[in-house]
């Protein structure tokens, strides 16, 4: 981990600005020719970048935009920021609203959808601190049109208010932690002013983009709404750094669970031991692995998307070589809004009576007996 890795771009910004989670946010790259510079683009690149961008904006703070590297297209923090001509290209598959969310069949009221029984998500803000080129929300975040108003967020809450089979809520966007600390405050505290309403949790990248954020106000703030768990999203070895473990530390100081959302994405964390060594540093860090994601089938996304055996790969070779606390849920995410379904490899090899065969995480069969064993 490499602390303070400062792009020469901005070598000599002053510490309190560096660390200044309003500077990074008024000075991050918005267009093709910054990223150019940053990434030593050719002309091509750039045009492609350009054009893509018209489509889903460009946005990366110089935090993030400063663990990319300039010469290796390989790059896993350049491919998550840097818009391609295969964003223009879309698929039979791919749709721009692909969990159906801003469908009437899952909508309580603007920003409010309902997927399953216990549980509501709320859009909360249309910014973030990067731009991910395989965000599932593309059709909206980035957009100012998008974002809610402050009566949508009442709206909102009354409709949460007469819907008491709700107990879960989470904060989403966007990023939620765009807010200031005294709107953040506003909304947590109407929303926990609903009885029935008994977790709250915020889905945020800042522990990972912008961990400056993560500062003593906001984990005062936190600490004082609990139970509030944040889901955060690291896709990358090469985004644990020192200043994203201690936003991790913070949070959990702070009383917040803390877990995290990997979307698995071809070319950036679609090898295993990739995989083992973030998860190791989150645990490390007190993040709970919770979920790999495969990813959605989001218009312009497909060059991201990896072939399920990719995913199985990954379960197999965690199972049994890291502490269970290390291995996520791999799921997918029905189009069309059917929810997570867990996929896993399975050790099941085959079943006689109530004789069961089992292969463990070494190849090795093993028999178990279900029941009273036969005498």
């Amino acid at each position: 981990m490499k602390g303070n890795n400062r792009h020469p771009r901005w070598v000599d910004v002053p510490t309190t600005k560096w660390n200044d989670w309003r500077w990074q946010l008024q000075n991050a790259i918005s267009d093709a020719r910054g990223l150019a510079l940053l990434l030593q683009l050719d002309e091509r690149e750039t045009q492609e970048a350009s054009l893509a961008a018209a489509t889903f904006k460009i946005g990366v703070t110089p935090y993030y935009a400063s663990l990319a590297s300039s010469n290796s297209k390989q790059c896993p923090i350049r491919a998550q920021i840097l818009p391609t001509a295969a964003e223009l290209c879309e698929t039979a598959d791919e749709r721009t609203d692909p969990l159906a969310e801003d469908g009437d069949l899952h909508l309580l009221a603007p920003g409010l959808t309902r997927r399953y029984p216990d549980r509501a998500l709320l859009y909360l803000s249309h910014n973030c601190a990067v731009y991910c080129r395989h965000c599932n929300r593309r059709r909206k975040v980035g957009d100012a049109n998008s974002a809610p108003s402050r009566d949508d967020i009442e709206n909102a809450a009354i409709a949460l208010e007469s819907t008491p089979e709700i107990k879960d809520l989470l904060l989403s966007g966007g990023d939620p932690l765009s807010l200031s600390n005294d709107r953040l405050e506003q909304v947590i505290s109407r929303m926990r002013e609903i009885p029935h309403i008994e977790i709250i949790r915020i889905a945020t990248r800042f522990p990972c983009t912008l961990p400056q954020r993560i500062n003593p106000g906001l984990t005062a703030l936190l600490r004082r709404h609990q139970p509030v768990y944040i889901n955060t999203q690291f896709n990358s070895p090469r985004e644990c750094t020192p200043e994203a473990a201690t936003a991790l530390e913070a949070l959990a100081d702070a009383g917040c669970p803390v877990g995290n959302q990997m979307v698995l994405l071809k070319g950036v964390n679609d090898d295993p031991e990739e995989v083992v060594a973030l998860n190791r540093f989150l645990l490390r860090h007190r993040c709970r692995p919770y979920y790999i994601f495969q990813a959605d089938a989001v218009a312009g996304t497909y060059h991201f998307r990896t072939p399920l055996a990719a995913g199985l790969n990954i379960a197999r070779r965690l199972r049994g070589h890291v502490s269970g606390l290390a291995i996520p849920h791999l799921v997918i995410d029905l189009p069309g809004g059917g929810g997570k379904v867990p996929i896993s490899p399975d050790y099941l090899v085959s079943q006689n009576g109530n004789r069961y065969t089992f292969r463990n995480y070494a190849g090795e069969l093993f028999e178990y007996v279900e029941g009273a064993v036969d005498v």
